[in-house]
């Protein structure tokens, strides 16, 4: 029988997963309190082209330090899924504002309940921990994903999460910056993969540690990856509103010329006819485009779906 604050088996590989750039002021906290809530787990930090000390500081700490050149954390995320090995992942931002005591909870209610990913939710009343700016961002966003691909998740944009083997070596990561947290979601919720979310405190960074999120330029960045995401994984809505859109501008043109057709039995205006036609089979082609590409993705929906079902689920 394992020890209380470590609940899963001495077997288990776990390891957490921290991408930073310019921590140095954080980064040994995190490691320290992660190294505390899981003492048998890999701790790696990765480094994102830093300026500061945050690599002497992070292997002072104890982590193992390795470095992703390409600037961006999806860049980041991509290349540590792809480089560790483990049963179990833990995925943190390096700036000490989640709480790592939550972490042996995700990863129980992982390997309990047999899930692929537990997103940790954040709850927390200090203002300077969540700007009111990312808050109101992080809610639009989330409700856009929670409509569209299924409302399952209150904190998509969390940087705290653990993840199964299956899930880590079968996401096809794409993002670059900080839309990954969105392309992570979404992958779990069109795979359909069981997942679950577990409330986390969230506090403010400590003293001399700065947020890299821009809260207009990222989020116009992680809105856009959003509709990516709508067009590559649920093409028929979204080549049906284009559609419908052409095809309520070509009524809308066609209502005064056909009037004047229908009274006078002249089309004087011919611009405008030939215009409202062109819109109209603007309209027809992108609803066949709609069609055609969803059956493409079904068929790449099918072979994620068999790559993940290939991979072993791990149990506790």
């Amino acid at each position: 029988m394992t020890e209380p604050d470590n609940p899963m088996k001495p077997s288990l590989n776990i390891a957490v997963l921290i991408p930073c750039y310019n921590e140095e002021a954080a980064i040994a906290d995190v490691v320290h309190d992660f190294r505390q809530a899981l003492p048998r787990a890999r701790i790696y930090v990765y480094d994102n082209n830093s300026r500061d000390s945050t690599i002497a500081v992070a292997k002072a700490a104890g982590a193992t330090v390795r470095t992703e050149p390409l600037q961006g954390k999806g860049n980041v995320v991509r290349r540590m899924f792809a480089d560790i090995e483990a049963d179990v992942y833990v995925l943190v931002d390096g700036d000490a504002t989640y709480d790592a005591a939550t972490a042996p909870a995700m990863i129980r209610c992982l390997l309990d309940e047999q899930l692929d990913m537990v997103n940790g939710q954040r709850v927390t009343a200090i203002r300077e921990a969540y700007r009111p700016g990312h808050r109101w961002g992080n809610r639009m966003l989330t409700g856009i994903v929670r409509w569209i691909f299924g409302d399952r998740f209150r904190d998509m944009l969390s940087g705290y999460r653990v993840f199964s083997r299956r899930y880590v070596k079968s996401f096809p990561s794409l993002a670059n910056g900080f839309e990954i947290e969105t392309e992570l979601t979404v992958h779990a919720l069109h795979l359909r993969m069981p997942t679950a979310e577990i409330a986390t405190p969230y506090k403010d960074r400590p003293a001399g540690s700065a947020s890299k999120l821009s809260t207009f330029k990222d989020g116009f960045r992680i809105l856009w990856m959003i509709v990516k995401l709508i067009k590559n994984e649920k093409p028929i809505p979204f080549f049906s509103v284009i559609a419908g859109l052409f095809a309520t501008g070509s009524v809308v043109l066609m209502l005064p010329v056909l009037a004047e057709f229908l009274t006078t039995g002249l089309v004087p205006r011919l611009p405008t006819a030939v215009l409202s036609m062109s819109m109209m089979i603007l309209g027809f082609l992108s609803l066949s485009c709609g069609l055609i590409l969803d059956t493409v993705t079904r068929g790449r929906c099918e072979l994620k779906r068999m790559r993940y079902l290939n991979i072993p689920l791990i149990e506790g």
